[in-house]
């Protein structure tokens, strides 16, 4: 028999060969998830960087360490791409950390495009007066009086504008973000609010106002339909409207309240949905509380429906790509 130390001794190497052992397998998981990270952000960096081309003008300054300064006769003459954005100036200024080279600073670099603005990705066009780019966050901001025009999906439907105080573009997505007095008008509906965060190959845009309510104003030969809400979400490709929160919808002599409304522009038809949602009509004497609503704009008449019956659409329809699972 062994004597009590060495029984101590071997069950004190068992267990750090077994710690060992967990250590290892556990590293042999960890180094791949590791080289994952690695390379998503060695992607997200090659993404951000951003290519300027001056051919035809001049570039001046410290060309090793920056800042750099190009400039070019025409107005659009200088081209930066980054991403699939592309950023159209006569004067843009690249600089970055201090005392590093400029060629060593991808992914911590600056550019700064002046004296009129365009910028385009996909369906969509923007101009404004100076834009700031940022490599380490991969947002480029069009300030100074931006408009936004986005081309229809199909032929035949409206085009998109939007103007804004400040307009955000993010690289790594399809997402710009419109901010300050926005407005968006889509054939004959115009919305307003503070902010606008606006998904371009869905043609989805969340409208909201920190002070105040949402609003989107639908012009008739009739009289305008009106929607406030402290959120609105539109699909202007499909000319379909989800809002939540407070949400009123004014049509003529009809007014309706409740918690959410889908409002489809085809068919001309409000859902409103509350607990309980609410219709007034004075002049057809009209006095309506329930929990789901069909308002009929095209002629101007309210009704109870269902709550069980399944709804056209729903909530999930409007989610943003960032809210999706």
């Amino acid at each position: 028999m062994l004597p009590p130390s060495r029984i101590r001794s071997r069950a004190l190497l068992g267990a750090v060969l077994a710690a060992a052992l967990l250590l290892g397998a556990a590293l042999a998981e960890a180094e791949p998830a590791a080289a994952d990270d690695a390379a998503l952000d060695a992607e997200t960096l090659e993404r951000r960087i951003i290519t300027i081309d001056y051919s035809g003008g001049t570039a001046r300054g410290n060309l090793r360490f920056g800042p750099i300064t190009y400039q070019h006769p025409e107005p659009t003459g200088i081209v930066a791409t980054v991403a699939t954005l592309t950023i159209e100036a006569a004067r843009a200024v690249l600089r970055g950390p201090d005392d590093t080279l400029i060629s060593q600073a991808q992914g911590r670099r600056d550019a700064d495009f002046e004296g009129g603005v365009t910028v385009r990705r996909g369906r969509l066009v923007a101009v404004g007066e100076r834009l700031v780019y940022s490599e380490a966050t991969g947002l480029g901001v069009l300030e100074g009086g931006a408009e936004v025009r986005i081309a229809p999906a199909r032929a035949g439907e409206d085009e998109v504008v939007i103007t804004a105080t400040s307009v955000t573009f993010d690289v790594d997505t399809d997402m710009s973000i419109s901010e300050g007095t926005v407005r968006l008008v889509n054939g004959d509906q115009t919305a307003s609010a503070e902010r606008l965060v606006y998904e371009e190959v869905r043609d989805l845009g969340q409208l909201t106002s920190s002070l105040s309510q949402a609003e989107v104003i639908r012009a008739g030969e009739d009289g305008d339909l009106r929607i406030v809400a402290d959120e609105i979400r539109v699909l202007t490709e499909f000319k379909a409207l989800y809002a939540q929160g407070d949400v009123t919808v004014e049509d003529g002599p009809v007014t309706s309240r409740g918690d959410v409304v889908f409002y489809d522009d085809d068919e001309e038809v409000a859902e409103v949905i509350g607990s309980p949602a609410t219709a007034v009509d004075p002049s057809a004497g009209v006095n309506l509380s329930t929990d789901r609503i069909r308002q009929d704009v095209r002629y101007r008449f309210v009704e109870a429906i269902d709550a069980s019956l399944p709804t056209t659409y729903t909530a999930d329809q409007f989610a943003l790509s960032s809210e999706r699972p």
